[in-house]
């Protein structure tokens, strides 16, 4: 088990039931989790306010990760994606999940409850919060894109590295 984190969840009414789910796993684990959104698929809502919600969290310092369920996921991520110093990614499946974090040092994992099962919810989730940043080459791209964030073009590195 990874060390207890402060997590924050969000969803709309396509992804409460997969995200009730995780959060009471989460729970289990021993993170604590906030739960942002309807509790089951009755109860619609729109996506762009649960993800304001997390993002607002994570920027301000009160949660270490956010992790937000909608339909796609894509939705989702564009929005938080606006929130200065989210990272917000889009993950399909362990590999994405991992190298997002381990590379793009992401602080939102974007899922969706209409496409993945709740078991793959849940590996993609435990495997996303243990994966450290790698840092290296990657935090300076993860810092160009803190430029972009910021309204700077990006530096440029001639002898950037692979």
């Amino acid at each position: 088990m990874t060390a207890s984190k402060r997590i924050a969840i969000g969803t709309d009414h396509r992804g409460a039931e997969a995200a009730q789910l995780l959060a009471q796993s989460l729970e289990e684990d021993g993170h604590a989790v906030e739960f942002i959104g309807p509790k089951d698929a009755s109860h619609s809502v729109d996506y762009p306010e649960q993800a304001w919600k997390v993002g607002q969290r994570i920027s301000h310092g009160d949660a270490d990760f956010g992790i937000l369920l909608c339909g796609t996921a894509i939705g989702m991520s564009i929005a938080a994606n606006k929130i200065p110093g989210v990272r917000a990614a889009v993950v399909h499946d362990e590999l994405t999940g991992e190298l997002s974090r381990s590379h793009n040092d992401a602080n939102v994992l974007c899922l969706s409850g209409d496409l993945l099962g709740r078991r793959l919810i849940e590996k993609i989730t435990k495997l996303w919060l243990s994966t450290p940043f790698e840092g290296g080459r990657h935090a300076r791209r993860v810092d160009k894109i803190k430029e972009i964030e910021s309204g700077h073009a990006p530096s440029e590195n001639q002898a950037a590295e692979a």
